[in-house]
């Protein structure tokens, strides 16, 4: 049998896109598959995007499509699966099966509700995908037969384990984010009115030695870049009667590390603010050892959503202003110093939501309010995620997504207002002009050069330059949008650079830049600091080459 996994999840596009990113869903099937005797040659994996590329015919026994989002947004590259591509792949030969977070429904922006999947010529996986494809082989030809039930912890060890051979087969192998998950489920009695995560029930954690083992595996198979980022709250992966657990994050971790010793990136995803609000020591704790273990430029997600007491208490939200404060503050006293990658070592993010039940005009003063409070502190957030509501079936939210409508003008005048006044000087603050971020792996040229860094939340940096692409370069900060940097490559080859390289260097600008070409060459750093107005701190970035 030869079998097709189609990747068409992409997840939360953060800011304006995931950097090369592969999610459990696509290995969990591939170790299935292992496991019900399928060779490992007869595997295959394509994103998406590359076969809107390269216009592959598929001709496979078996296609397994892994779809949806639950988080609206831009995307800088990867982009989801659409409607209409899944009708396209109906028409295929060969059993069909669809699922992953598609089962909750189909949408693809804020302020809709997702609508239920049914397209003659492909089953939909109605809970989890990898435990329906596993159920198959027993009969591939016959899916209508197959129980649609959640897989077990246990299971997804092995299947993880096994599945690890898949990541080679990504496009952008090997840099290519790994993620991994430590549990699913929510702790608390009621929920969030919008939210997915109870669908899954109480919390369901894995044992560490399971995560570390598929570390391993894919540690072996060439991966470098890990993200700890499927469960709702880090801080309260295997938590004792609603206690974080310091111990089992130390445990992690430092297996983590262990398993994957030469890892470039190791970062986590969310957070709850409650969590941390209500146990400062022990996230204190946490903190610390997170930052011990990962890599820098880390962001813990914090799941805000509003700060107007009306809407918390209509949608039983989980924190306070008070307390995602808090969570901001212990996570800035921790997490504020730069590390190597040249951004801090941990930071929060912040999600808010608009569109939910009691929202009013009131709503976006005090969100607005809110973060100016956070910017006036001298606190730092990575980034502040904007966006409205996609409601889905079982949730209380479901098919009320009218004040997004009502309130569009209003939202656009306020997401605005905060990328202008609370962004921006965010953005100066977190990375000053002058500062030289690390291996930022170049993607696409469109007049100029994008480029990230692989990370849980990169930074989108613009190189005024036309550089090879799939290539990694440090890039001295130039210059700061609202949700992105311009820059160039550094050091500066400052007897061969050209004007437009040079006018972006601090404190430099055109006419300087003119100035410092017409002067050339220059012999060395002295002699750079002596006849240019290059900053001091800045000289260590410029070399001198003569020939």
């Amino acid at each position: 049998m030869r079998a097709l996994i189609l990747d068409g999840y992409v997840d939360e596009p953060a800011c304006l896109g995931v950097p090369p990113y592969i999610s459990p869903y696509p290995r969990y099937i591939a170790g299935a598959l292992v496991e019900k005797g399928i060779e490992k040659a007869d595997i295959f994996y394509r994103t998406i995007d590359l076969i809107r590329t390269i216009k592959q015919k598929l001709v496979f026994d078996l296609v397994v499509i892994v779809a949806g989002t639950t988080v609206p947004g831009k995307y800088l590259r990867a982009t989801p699966i659409s409607m209409r591509e899944i009708r396209e792949l109906s028409h295929l030969e060969g059993t069909k099966i669809i699922g992953g977070p598609i089962r909750l429904g189909f949408g693809d922006e804020g302020g809709t509700s997702a609508i239920e999947l049914a397209i003659p010529g492909i089953t939909l996986a109605k809970k989890d995908l990898e435990a329906f494809v596993h159920d198959l082989l027993d009969d591939p030809k016959d899916p209508d037969s197959v129980e649609h039930r959640m897989r077990s912890t246990s299971e997804i060890a092995g299947w993880g384990e096994k599945g690890a051979f898949i990541i080679c087969q990504h496009p952008d192998y090997p840099h290519v984010m790994c993620e991994l998950e430590t549990y699913r489920g929510c702790p608390r009695h009621s929920h969030c009115s919008f939210c997915t995560e109870p669908f899954y029930g109480k919390p369901d954690y894995r044992e560490v030695r399971d995560v570390i083992k598929e570390v391993s595996a894919l540690y072996e198979e060439g991966a470098r870049y890990f993200r700890v980022g499927r469960q709702p709250d880090i801080f309260m992966y295997r938590a004792n009667n609603g206690v974080p657990n310091p111990d089992a994050i130390e445990e992690l971790y430092k297996g983590i590390r262990n398993a994957a010793p030469r890892l470039e990136v190791l970062h986590m995803d969310n957070a709850n603010p409650v969590t941390l609000a209500r146990f400062p020591e022990e996230s204190r704790l946490i903190a610390k050892t997170i930052i011990k273990y990962h890599t820098s430029g880390d962001v813990a997600a914090l799941g805000m959503e509003s700060a107007d007491p009306d809407v918390i208490k209509a949608n039983d939200l989980k924190a306070s202003p008070d307390e995602v404060f808090d969570a901001i503050r212990l996570l800035n006293e921790v997490g504020a110093e730069r590390g190597a990658s040249g951004l801090p070592e941990l930071l929060p993010g912040i999600n808010f939501v608009h569109g939910l039940k009691g929202e009013t005009k009131k709503t976006f003063e005090l969100n607005f309010e809110f973060m100016k409070k956070v910017l006036e502190s001298n606190l730092m957030v990575r980034r502040v995620n904007i966006r409205q509501v996609m409601t889905f079936m079982g949730t209380p939210m479901f098919g009320h997504e009218e004040l997004v409508t009502k309130h569009k003008d209003l939202f656009l005048r306020y997401k605005e207002k905060i990328r202008n006044e609370i962004d921006l000087p965010m953005l100066r603050r977190i990375v000053p002009a002058g500062t030289v971020l690390k291996d930022v792996r170049t993607e696409i040229f469109d007049r100029i050069t994008f480029g990230r860094q692989l990370a849980t939340y990169p930074l989108l940096v613009g190189i005024p330059a036309k550089l090879e692409l799939n290539r990694s370069y440090d890039i001295m900060v130039t210059g700061h949008g609202h949700r992105s940097t311009t820059g160039i490559p550094a050091p500066v080859d400052i007897n061969h650079a050209s004007l437009q390289v040079i006018e972006q260097i601090p404190g430099v600008g055109r006419k300087q830049a003119g100035k410092i070409i017409a002067g050339r060459p220059y012999k060395d750093k002295e002699d750079i600091a002596r006849r240019t107005p290059i900053r001091g701190d800045l000289i260590g970035y410029i070399y001198v080459q003569n020939n």
